[in-house]
């Protein structure tokens, strides 16, 4: 086919492979020019058609909105344009198929539940939003931290409270990440624990009390992925003195001794229910920060100078507990 020769609209279709009403819907909306018409009044194309034609083709066959195949089409050759838009794709193609192994396993799930227990395991999976995500585990953090504390602060805490979703979850992990929604979207258990917050925090520096739990948090996480019972150290010194500092006191055994009682005034269950499950939601691994809280709960126990009883059940701390006094925020 010369350059300059033109075809109709058949043999354009013909040609790309597509059909004639597949030309005439791409032409209206401006996508595929029209090089002329004939004296008929009928569409005739150039050889730049066909390839634009064909190139359309390729792209829609990637579902490619059709937005993004015009930017394409007017991109530069070699331009960033492609690549961005196959990125889009990529990146929407695996959102589904991660919705559609999250719907799988919730499947899973209830097939395999004894059936007195499917109707409540239904009503909390079906309440899990559709693909899943944690929105409300974030929100639920968001309302419990103190007003006052500084936004970079706050999104330090939410990040590190809320766990990642697996992309490809087991049954069991549908079913935790379904009562993990459910217990993060109890406005009474969050109204408890912003009572509690305003008890523990105290009125002094927060930012020095967040970063400093921050540092104390992560030590006690290591010495318990290590394996090593509570004790006194570098660990428990950064987690009390971030209590002192926030509240505006010195680090004395007093102090510790009153930091312990008013922590464990403050304990929750259902935030040690919380950090069970994000264990369980991560397949275990890594201590949690919850963890990390009851392990430098129990060290503070272990070394008060008239030091309480423990908590039943609290005599060891594993990476999974999450029990001993949760109300740090």
């Amino acid at each position: 086919m010369d350059d300059d020769a033109t075809m109709g609209i058949g043999e354009l279709a013909r040609l790309a492979g597509v059909s004639v009403k597949t030309v005439r819907f791409y032409s209206d909306e401006g996508l595929l020019p029209i090089a002329e018409r004939s004296s008929g009044g009928h569409r005739r194309y150039g050889r730049q058609a066909l390839e634009r034609l064909r190139g359309i083709r390729d792209l829609r066959a990637l579902e490619m909105p059709l937005p993004e195949v015009a930017a394409v089409l007017e991109d530069e050759p070699g331009g960033t344009g492609l690549a961005a838009a196959l990125t889009a794709r990529l990146a929407e193609v695996s959102g589904r198929l991660s919705a559609l192994r999250w719907r799988e396993a919730a499947l899973r799930a209830l097939a395999e539940a004894p059936g007195s227990e499917r109707p409540a395991l239904l009503r909390q999976l079906g309440a899990l939003p559709q693909p899943p995500d944690t929105g409300a585990l974030a929100r639920f953090w968001r309302r419990v931290l103190p007003v006052r504390l500084p936004s970079r602060v706050r999104e330090a805490v939410v990040d590190a409270a809320v766990p990642d979703l697996p992309r490809d979850p087991t049954p069991g992990q549908a079913v935790t990440a379904a009562r993990l929604h459910t217990l993060a979207s109890d406005s009474g258990f969050a109204a408890d624990v912003r009572r509690a917050n305003g008890r523990t925090v105290g009125r002094g520096d927060l930012v020095r009390l967040y970063d400093g739990l921050g540092n104390a948090y992560a030590l006690g996480a290591a010495k318990l992925d290590a394996g090593i019972e509570p004790e006194p150290g570098e660990a428990l010194d950064a987690f009390a003195g971030a209590f002192a500092q926030g509240h505006g006191e010195a680090d004395t055994p007093e102090f510790r001794v009153g930091l312990l009682t008013m922590i464990r005034a403050s304990d929750d269950p259902r935030l040690g229910l919380y950090w069970r499950l994000v264990h369980d939601l991560q397949g275990g691994g890594p201590a949690t920060m919850g963890a990390a809280h009851a392990w430098l709960v129990a060290g503070l126990a272990c070394s008060a100078p008239t030091p309480a009883p423990a908590l039943p059940g609290h005599a060891r701390v594993s990476a999974s507990d999450g029990a001993a006094g949760e109300q740090w925020t």
